[in-house]
């Protein structure tokens, strides 16, 4: 692997800047709310210089949205590795780190609906390929929890998949962290309960 030139480096840690700060922005105030002037102070960089590394405010949170998937990838992989656990513990890890990262601020948040900012995600390969992979994978774990009877089989897996994409937005632990009477751990182990225990076969 040919080694980076300083100023690819420094190009590099700018941008690795930016797209933390666009994450961290779009957790606390979301998309619509969001700026790039914000972004740019945030970061301590012109607009201008903003601009050559992400052409709008659209592809700041397609960039976001990638680095979470790929964080999201590389859990999946980790529990993907443990051979002693059923599909149905690897699926609570993943939602359990999931719930982890809305919690500590780090889960951007996006508008269901927005036409400018769908049409850069859909137009992104990276994210798209992301996601595809991420769903696969999770699909998969779904599915063989089905036939284990660790998950409803009433259900089809693409509800469940859903689902559990849906807890990255959940209101809930927002609403019990503001209360500020229980742990940051309480809230994820109910919030959890309600959603995986929930979904789970009964006898």
């Amino acid at each position: 692997m040919a080694r980076l030139s300083f100023r690819e480096q420094v190009l590099r840690v700018r941008e690795d800047a930016i797209v933390s700060s666009v994450n961290r922005l779009l957790a606390e105030k979301g998309f619509d709310s969001m700026t790039v002037d914000e972004v740019a102070a945030d970061v301590g960089i012109a607009k201008a210089s903003l601009y050559k590394h992400f052409a709008s405010k659209e592809a700041l949170a397609a960039a976001a949205m990638v680095r979470v998937l790929q964080r999201a990838l590389q859990v999946i992989d980790e529990q993907a590795a443990k051979p002693d656990l059923s599909a149905f513990e690897r699926l609570r890890a993943v939602t359990r780190w999931t719930l982890q990262v809305q919690l500590a601020g780090e889960m951007p948040s996006l508008p269901s609906q927005n036409s400018t900012l769908r049409a850069t995600l859909l137009a992104d390969r990276q994210y798209i390929d992301l996601v595809m992979e991420v769903s696969e994978k999770l699909g998969e774990w779904i599915v063989q929890a089905q036939k284990d009877g660790a998950l409803t089989d009433a259900l089809p897996p693409e509800v469940i998949l859903y689902t559990l994409f849906a807890r990255a937005c959940d209101p809930v632990l927002g609403f019990l962290k503001a209360g500020g009477q229980h742990s940051d751990e309480q809230i994820v182990d109910w919030v959890l309960a309600t959603c995986l225990d929930g979904l789970s076969s009964r006898a």
